[in-house]
């Protein structure tokens, strides 16, 4: 019932990147964490793709990427939900060895050259996803058996010491657990699973992350400005009567300042002033009233001191 999103973190990484300049000292580290959050997207998209292969014999529903609110904001990566049980799936892709210790929890990675990193453990994550996803079901008055497991992404990941109670799968191994399972008796009428289904779609709430800048101190004046090319992607737009015109590749768009505007609320600020958008997109005081009075932006404050908000809901 739903897809993957587009990680907001991710596009604020690659819109950043390219807005540094070549020889800045953030831009390792910016790197390094993008490449980390593709293999992440890349393992849950191989469990996203095993889902739309195979088919079960019994009703059910699956979420990929579902943000929920309960005692705190929780994300499952994917969430098989049917009228018996639901089962909540934890994705990991990392490379090497890994170790699963219990005390203290935590994932222990062994790269080939043999350094040793140690990670948040992904068993704690899908204990707290499940207790929170309870507490959500509670509230609404449902009652539905949870299970929970953690996925390897691929099988040349090698465990040597797997979670001593949490089951360890990989993507081929999940229709035969899931299969596994016992249909209880008792279970949800299709209206009430109807209901719980979109009722779970109605209060996903897409991740925002802080901008770029806040999250790795980066000072906004060290992001170039200026409009993008959609087409040859340099920056440098020139804006004329009714659109803008790239002058490296020669193409003229109407709505490129948007996807640049969306760099800043990613790479820069939560918030934008006139003065802002002015310096930002290189245009003058009433061209850029124009183009945040045209945009779905959430206007606070008075004239004088009035801010400006992308509203992420669109994304969801």
């Amino acid at each position: 019932m739903k897809e993957r999103s587009d990680s907001l973190v991710l596009k604020g990484l690659i819109a950043a990147q390219s807005r540094l300049s070549s020889h800045h000292s953030m831009l390792p580290v910016l790197a390094a964490k993008q490449s980390s959050i593709e293999a992440g997207i890349g393992g849950e998209e191989r469990v996203a793709e095993l889902f739309r292969r195979y088919t079960f014999s019994f009703k059910n529903n699956i979420f990929h990427d579902l943000s929920l609110s309960s005692d705190s904001t929780f994300q499952i990566d994917h969430t098989f939900l049917t009228p018996s049980f639901g089962i909540l799936f934890e994705t990991k892709n990392i490379a090497g060895s890994l170790e699963f210790k219990d005390d203290p929890p935590q994932l222990i990675q062994t790269k080939e050259n043999g350094e040793r990193k140690a990670y948040e453990s992904p068993v704690v994550q899908l204990e707290r996803n499940l207790e929170l996803l309870a507490s959500w079901l509670q509230a609404r008055n449902i009652t539905l058996p949870l299970f929970g497991a953690i996925v390897l992404a691929y099988p040349k990941q090698i465990v040597t010491v797997p979670p001593a109670n949490t089951k360890l799968l990989f993507p081929n191994m999940i229709p035969p657990f899931i299969n596994s399972l016992p249909q209880n008796s008792k279970k949800l009428d299709s209206e009430t699973f109807h209901w719980l289904c979109h009722e779970l779609l109605r209060c996903h709430r897409p991740y925002i992350p802080k901008p770029i800048s806040e999250s790795y101190h980066i000072p906004v004046g060290d992001f170039q400005p200026g409009v993008r090319c959609l087409d040859c992607g340099k920056i440098g737009m020139i804006k004329l009567p009714r659109t803008w015109h790239c002058p490296y590749c020669g193409v003229n768009n109407n709505k490129a300042h948007v996807p640049t505007m969306l760099e800043w609320f990613l790479a820069c600020n939560r918030t934008i002033t006139n003065r802002e958008c002015r310096e930002w997109l290189h245009v003058d005081i009433h061209t850029a009233t124009r183009i945040l009075q045209g945009m779905d932006l959430k206007k606070i404050g008075t004239f004088r001191n009035r801010v400006y908000v992308m509203d992420f809901r669109q994304f969801k």
